[in-house]
């Protein structure tokens, strides 16, 4: 009789809630990681940027414009996680005049690459080829990679929209949605600063005249158009 009552007292215990919280948590969790790290792997203007200042001051430089990209996505972490985010997406001259300012900055950016190109497809081009350039300084690309995302309010859309769909139990709390914010930072800087690691390695052959002039004039291309894109989408 004892251990039947046992047994049915044991029936009687309710489940326990830690382990399927555990388990919802890890499978937002998840979910998060696989959606950032398509977002990241995408090829965007971040992408044609870190390519171009690695070929211009090497791999230094392309890991620092990757600290740079990564440093402006913290700190739209932190106006996302704030509120400031959402105030600057419902604020529409706000919005419109960020964008212009990022599209006018990349539209210089990748007006510094065509040019380039020219230079090196100009009659002087193989007198300056021989001669040594001056590298592009690991702070300039720092600067280049935090006002290129910074001057993104498409991140503002993109972190206030995101984030608070795969913080726990719904809530879009300030600690889940800085925490969520900063691994995204993390995942970014790994992959660019291994992108800028593969085409310094390939620098040998990517840095011949010809090659690097094709590879100015695309890169350059790119972040006009980026640039133009961006000028011209609408708030949303």
């Amino acid at each position: 009789m004892r251990v039947e009552h046992k047994r049915r007292s044991w029936r009687r215990l309710p489940p326990r809630r830690g382990n399927a919280t555990l388990v919802c948590v890890g499978g937002q969790l998840l979910a998060f990681l696989g959606i950032s790290a398509l977002v990241i792997v995408t090829p965007g203007q971040d992408t044609a940027l870190t390519i171009r200042n690695t070929l211009a001051g090497g791999r230094r430089a392309g890991s620092f414009t990757a600290l740079g990209v990564s440093t402006g996505q913290a700190v739209w972490t932190l106006a996302a996680s704030a509120g400031i985010a959402a105030l600057l997406v419902a604020s529409e001259p706000a919005f419109v005049a960020l964008k212009l300012a990022g599209a006018a900055y990349l539209v210089f950016l990748g007006a510094q690459a065509l040019v380039a190109a020219c230079r090196r497809g100009g009659a002087g081009s193989l007198a300056a080829a021989g001669a040594p350039r001056r590298a592009l300084a690991p702070a300039t690309a720092f600067r280049q990679g935090v006002l290129s995302n910074l001057g993104n309010p498409k991140m503002a859309v993109f972190f206030t929209s995101l984030l608070p769909q795969f913080a726990p139990d719904g809530g879009a709390s300030f600690a889940a949605m800085l925490a969520l914010g900063l691994l995204f930072c993390t995942m970014t800087l790994v992959w660019l600063v291994a992108y800028a690691a593969g085409v310094a390695r390939a620098g040998a052959i990517l840095r011949r005249p010809r090659v690097r002039r094709a590879l100015d004039a695309v890169t350059g291309t790119v972040l006009v158009a980026f640039g133009l894109r961006l000028a011209t989408q609408r708030h949303y």
